[in-house]
């Protein structure tokens, strides 16, 4: 399995990166949910890691770090399990004609690029997963727009098939977007495990 295309969703809502089939619209802030992570490609040297299973190695939720920095993070589902760090490498400002094809839906959004590299640490059958990220102003809050999708500058997909191993690394984008005038300063990764209540922040 390797990236799937798929349609962009914008909305005028505060929840997390949302995957379905549809048109752009406005409206109430959304409740933040989690879905497939975004991918593309960009390098970042890092080295192996052991695997990590104790508590204590984990990046506690409410963490804020810096671009650059990696957060240790569990990750559970219904048949996978694991750790793997997380590191959002760079915020990206695209141009709004990446968003051209999207017509008046996208008119007075602009993109911006959440570049993601993804570690198995635990050593663990992790193949296919992904992980989400959300763009965040400012002022750390939401900036208001939703962007499921991607683009040719932000291509998602999960990870590959090799990623079974401590060490297999993957890369992805995460498409996010703001309203004209405003920029996607910060990102969130709020997924269960008290992430969801307390995210994990990166921020320039």
């Amino acid at each position: 399995m390797t990236h799937a295309r798929g349609p962009l969703i914008i909305a005028a809502a505060a929840g997390l990166l949302l995957s379905a089939c549809g048109s752009a619209t406005t409206g109430a802030p959304a409740p933040v949910e989690t879905t497939s992570a975004t991918p593309t490609t960009s390098a970042s040297p890092t080295s192996a890691a052991a695997p990590v299973s104790a508590p204590g190695d984990v990046t506690a939720p409410g963490t804020k770090l810096k671009v650059g920095a990696r957060a240790v993070i569990p990750y559970a589902s219904s048949d996978k399990n694991g750790t793997v760090a997380v590191t959002l490498t760079a915020i990206e400002q695209g141009a709004k004609e990446d968003l051209a094809k999207f017509g008046d839906k996208a008119k007075h959004i602009t993109p911006f690029y959440l570049r993601v590299r993804v570690e198995n640490l635990s050593g663990t059958d992790l193949r296919y997963v992904s992980v989400s990220l959300r763009g965040l102003g400012v002022d750390g809050k939401g900036t208001g727009v939703i962007i499921s999708g991607e683009t040719p500058k932000c291509e998602s997909t999960s990870a590959p098939k090799t990623f079974t191993t401590a060490g297999a690394t993957y890369e992805t984008c995460v498409l996010s977007g703001a309203p004209d005038g405003s920029k996607v300063a910060a990102a969130e990764y709020s997924r269960g495990d008290g992430y969801d209540k307390s995210p994990v922040t990166w921020e320039s």
